[in-house]
């Protein structure tokens, strides 16, 4: 089972449909779940015991939502970022270790730091930076794209 375990509403029609299209792709090789939880208000952001709050806040609820035995992958700026290939190959591992997998996509403000001590593994997508409807889907689209390389599927090339 594979949950994406996210801090924030998806609000637009748009990315709402591509990321029903890849839940539905992704659906013959694993169960998988889309969880939101609320995010904070972060109007006073600048200022650093406000961010630590809101981030403490939102890692919380995020932390409320994840069971001890389940494998946890926190997507992270400060995380590895491995290709498509070593991305599959981890993600066959990871499901050997537990059938339970949370990938977490924090909010705006980053993971918590208990958050961060609770991943398993800290994966960074690009050194591009992306909104968080954005990661959705490119979240998604990884994990089809790592279940097309272990089928064999020409999808990934």
């Amino acid at each position: 089972m594979i949950t994406l375990l996210c801090v924030g509403k998806n609000k637009e029609k748009a990315l709402c449909q591509l990321e029903n299209e890849y839940v539905k792709r992704i659906q013959p090789f694993s169960k998988l779940q889309v969880i939101e939880v609320k995010d904070e208000s972060n109007v006073h952001m600048e200022r650093d015991k406000e961010a630590e709050l809101i981030k403490e806040k939102e890692g919380k609820r995020v932390l409320e939502k994840i069971r001890p035995q389940d494998f946890v992958i926190l997507l992270d700026l400060h995380g590895k970022m491995p290709d498509s290939l070593t991305f599959s190959n981890q993600l066959e591992n990871w499901f050997m270790k537990s059938s339970d997998l949370v990938f977490v996509i924090a909010g705006s403000l980053g993971p918590s730091s208990d958050l961060v001590k609770r991943a398993d593994y800290r994966w960074k997508l690009s050194d591009l930076t992306f909104t968080h409807l954005m990661t959705r889907i490119l979240v998604l689209e990884q994990i089809y794209r790592a279940f097309m390389i272990q089928n064999g599927r020409s999808y990934h090339k």
